[in-house]
């Protein structure tokens, strides 16, 4: 079990307001880059490109003014913030963000959930060709095309998924484990009990049980639950500690999550943006036509595991400064 303790105060010294800046200027140039992503790929904006010397006809329009403007806007704004917040403690700031954070993966949650059961609805009245009956053979027909099921169908559900992470207040991917244990179970029986299997099943129960590896990681770090390989770490002091989470937060934590955002979605035929895009599925015929998904999975998990590693380092800065109210987890085993 897991329990949370209070550790008591002692003195505060350490540059506040610059461990604020690294992580609201990080969150924020994030931010701008994924703003600009959509805008770019998906709605042919010119991208910052001819502010860098990148593009080849050297031609400096309104909208890549505009793109270059959201980069100094949210910075500016990032900037603003820290240095308005002085010295005041940092674990506020890491409240802040995990309560976003928390939000973000809520939404994601509700999203692969929802477009999961809507998809295999459609795949299985696909499969025993009732699509036509119910709905006529025009929808029907439409209901192929992974860019009409995509924009039409899954984008619907999509917003129904956000909306319902704004009424909601539990963290629904833990209901995850469950679902894909009972999406295995229907095919163990349908296969042995009625000899009847269909692609979709197996793909259900891969797209649940990628969400919930992906998606549970930026939790996982929270509740310093990732398996450590460390030598020294277990017989540090908690201050050395922190030195030791802080630095890690940004040498290797965020340089992490920066090269899988940056790799895969730098271009249209980055490992992200490319399938997204095109609205990728798999070639099995009649499974789920949500492969393009599974694609987006890397960037959640990129952009939740930066968003709590900033946390982090707020946390860990705050237990350097010796910040009262920090949180001890300690796990007792027992059989």
């Amino acid at each position: 079990m897991t329990e949370t303790t209070i550790v008591p105060p002692t003195t505060t010294a350490g540059p506040a307001p610059v461990i604020r800046l690294i992580g609201w200027c990080t969150l924020a140039v994030m931010l701008a880059f994924l703003v600009n992503n959509v805008l770019t790929f998906w709605f042919d904006w010119p991208g910052i490109a001819p502010f860098l010397g990148m593009d080849s006809t050297g031609t400096i329009g309104i909208q890549a003014g505009l793109q270059l403007i959201i980069y100094i806007a949210l910075i500016g704004l990032a900037i603003q913030y820290a240095l308005s917040r002085g010295d005041a403690p940092l674990r506020r700031d890491a409240e802040i963000v995990t309560g976003w954070n928390t939000f973000f993966i809520r939404a994601a949650f509700w999203v692969v959930f929802l477009v999961g059961l809507v998809d295999t609805a459609i795949s299985a009245l696909r499969v025993e060709d009732m699509l036509p009956q119910l709905l006529g053979d025009e929808m029907a027909s439409n209901l192929v095309k992974s860019a009409y099921r995509g924009y039409y169908v899954h984008g619907p559900v999509v917003l129904l998924g956000i909306a319902m992470a704004c009424v909601t207040r539990t963290l629904g991917f833990l209901w995850l484990a469950l679902l894909v244990v009972v999406a295995e179970l229907g095919i163990v029986f349908t296969r042995f009990v009625f000899s009847y299997e269909q692609a979709y099943m197996g793909d259900l129960v891969r797209f649940w049980y990628a969400a919930l590896f992906l998606f549970a990681s930026a939790y996982t770090l929270l509740e310093d639950g990732h398996v450590r390989v460390d030598v020294f770490y277990a017989g540090f002091t908690r201050r050395n500690k922190a030195l030791v989470n802080s630095v890690g937060s940004i040498l290797l934590g965020m340089s992490l999550c920066w090269t899988v955002i940056v790799l895969g979605m730098w271009s249209k035929s980055s490992i992200i943006n490319s399938p997204i895009l095109v609205y990728e599925v798999t070639q099995s015929g009649f499974g789920l036509y949500l492969k393009y998904f599974m694609a987006g999975f890397l960037a959640v998990f990129a952009v939740s595991m930066m968003m709590q590693f900033v946390a982090m380092l707020f946390e860990a800065s705050a237990d350097r400064r010796g910040e009262p109210g920090a949180r001890k987890i300690s796990t007792e085993i027992t059989h």
